[in-house]
């Protein structure tokens, strides 16, 4: 990215229109705009859901190529194949989003809650299911917002404030999904979500810090929190729910990014949290 661009506007806008535009006729079939049966409107959800989210990805690819030209994204990609994240790093995603999920979905259950079954079928299928969600199910997205963004987003306005900006824009960019049938979004509050992306954003640039800034691990983080969501589920998908565990999930998720990203400003030291370093 060319020092001399302000903002990464071309990214966020190609971003969004690719999403926006791919999600449009689910959008539309929701609100009765164009007509489709229930058969196949289950047939092209989860393939319009899982191109829709190589948006950011495609945002990175077209700002490299315009910015930088011929082979940058090549360059790019290669630094996805590092894994030597160093071996805390892997505990730390594991066992910070395993152990705050199933105790989201586990408290509610001492006051009397019904408890909620595992929307997998097996827990042998997890490690499929979760490279499945580092590389499709959300994971791909890191290739834009922590492998491309984040780092010009830091450098302008600071770790704190860099990662605010991602987490608003992040959130907005999933608006769509709450006019879609069916998705995760339609059962939860926006401020709510506001407050996760919020929270990932923290958390997920602490492990980018931690990982020796390798955005591999953007992916990896990102598919974890995702893949442990069925183990542990958090939501009622009932419209009308009071979601509990969902609100405990987004709070704790919270107060877990705002710690580790005061925790790091120790390690990783303050004077590259100042805007412009």
């Amino acid at each position: 990215m060319k020092d001399n661009e302000k903002f990464p506007l071309r990214f966020f806008t190609v971003t969004f229109l690719w999403s926006w535009l791919i999600w449009l006729p689910l959008v539309l079939a929701g609100f009765g705009v164009i007509s489709l049966s229930r058969e196949s409107l289950k047939s092209i959800t989860i393939p319009v859901m899982v191109l829709a989210a190589f948006g950011p990805a495609v945002g990175a690819f077209y700002s490299l190529r315009t910015l930088n030209g011929k082979g940058s994204i090549r360059v790019y990609l290669k630094s996805f194949f590092s894994l030597k994240f160093g071996w805390k790093v892997w505990i730390a995603i594991f066992s910070i989003l395993g152990i705050s999920t199933a105790i989201s979905w586990f408290i509610p259950e001492l006051f009397g809650a019904d408890r909620l079954g595992m929307l997998l079928p097996n827990i042998y299928i997890f490690p499929i299911y979760w490279l499945v969600m580092v590389f499709f199910g959300g994971g791909q997205e890191e290739i834009g917002w922590r492998g491309y963004a984040l780092p010009f987003l830091e450098k302008q306005y600071g770790r704190w404030f860099g990662s605010i900006i991602l987490a608003v824009l992040w959130a907005c960019w999933h608006l769509p999904l709450w006019f879609i049938p069916g998705t995760s979004q339609t059962y939860v509050n926006f401020a709510g979500f506001i407050m996760l992306t919020l929270g990932y954003s923290f958390f997920y640039s602490w492990i980018m810090k931690a990982s020796g800034k390798k955005p591999l691990a953007g992916l990896i983080v990102h598919g974890t929190a995702n893949a442990f969501v069925p183990v542990f589920p958090v939501l009622v998908m009932t419209l009308g729910v009071a979601q509990v565990r969902f609100w405990i999930w987004v709070s704790l998720t919270l107060l877990i990014g705002i710690v580790v990203m005061i925790l790091s400003e120790a390690k990783f030291g303050k004077q590259e949290n100042r805007i412009g370093t």
